[in-house]
C-alpha cells in the first residue's frame, strides 16, 4: 500500500539579529521593523544589545518586540555577548542605524541554504540616507573596497553560520575596529556580498563633513592596520 502523506515541511533555520545600541532611540524603531519580514523565511529573534543608554532605547526596544540584554559599553564587547547569548543556526549583526531594504529576507535565505555557505559570511550593499553626490561616492567606495579586500564594515551587516563564526573566534572585545578585524579573519575569498541595500543614516558625514569624515575613517583604519591599539583608535574615530 503506498503512502499519501505529504512530505512533512522542511524545518525553518533560526536566526538571531544581534542589535548593538547605545542611546539609539532615534533610529532604532526604523530598523528593528525592517527586520520583520524575515519572520515569513525564519524563525527570527532579535536580541538588542545596549550598552548603557541613556535615552530608552532598551524601553523601546522591549515594546518593539525585541529581547533586551544589557552589558558593558563598546561595540566589540556587545556583538560578542550578543551571540553568546543565543544558539540559533545562524547569526544577523546589524547597526541600530541601518535598515534593510525590503526583500532582504529572500537574499539571506538563498545564502543559507546553500551548505557551501556555512563556512562564508555575507553582508549587504552599504546605502547612506542622503541623496548627494558626496553619498554616491561614499557608496561607490565602499563597493570597491569590498570587492577589492573584502573589507565589509559593521553597517553593512554579517550574516554568518554560528557554527563558522565560532570557528573564527566570534568577535574580539575591541573598542572599535571589531568589524575590520572580523572581515580579515573571515577573508576575501569566503565574503559573499548580497546585492540588498542595507542603509545606514549619514548623520556623521552631514554634520562633519564628507571629506573631512571620510578622511578620518581611512586614518582610522590605518592606524588599524599598523597595530595601534582600539583604544586610541578611538579617541580619533570620536
Amino acid at each position: 500500500m503506498s503512502d499519501t502523506r505529504a512530505p512533512a515541511a522542511a524545518a525553518r533555520p533560526s536566526l538571531t539579529v544581534i542589535v548593538p545600541a547605545l542611546n539609539a532611540a532615534g533610529t532604532l524603531a526604523r530598523a528593528l521593523a525592517a527586520l520583520e519580514e524575515g519572520r515569513g523565511s525564519f524563525a527570527l529573534s532579535v536580541l538588542v544589545v545596549d550598552g548603557g543608554s541613556k535615552d530608552g532605547t532598551a524601553e523601546l526596544a522591549r515594546r518593539l518586540g525585541a529581547d533586551v540584554l544589557a552589558t558593558a559599553p563598546g561595540r566589540g564587547t556587545q556583538l560578542r555577548a550578543g551571540a553568546a547569548a543565543r544558539h540559533s543556526d545562524w547569526l544577523l549583526f546589524l547597526h541600530a542605524d541601518t535598515m534593510l531594504a525590503p526583500g532582504w529576507s529572500n537574499e539571506a535565505a538563498k545564502f543559507m541554504q546553500n551548505p557551501e555557505n556555512e563556512r562564508r559570511a555575507a553582508a549587504f550593499r552599504f546605502a547612506l540616507d542622503d541623496g548627494s553626490p558626496a553619498a554616491r561616492r561614499v557608496e561607490d567606495f565602499v563597493a570597491w573596497r569590498c570587492r577589492q579586500f573584502g573589507l565589509a564594515y559593521g553597517d553593512q551587516g554579517l550574516l554568518i553560520s554560528r557554527r563558522f563564526y565560532g570557528e573564527l573566534g566570534g568577535f574580539r572585545p575591541l573598542t572599535l575596529m571589531e568589524d575590520v578585524d572580523m572581515a580579515r579573519r573571515i577573508g576575501r575569498r569566503r565574503l559573499v556580498m548580497l546585492g540588498t541595500a542595507a542603509t545606514t543614516s549619514a548623520a556623521r558625514y552631514r554634520s562633519e563633513g564628507y571629506v573631512f569624515r571620510g578622511m578620518r575613517n581611512l586614518l582610522c583604519l590605518g592606524l588599524h592596520f599598523a597595530g595601534v591599539p582600539a583604544e586610541l583608535i578611538a579617541k580619533i574615530y570620536g
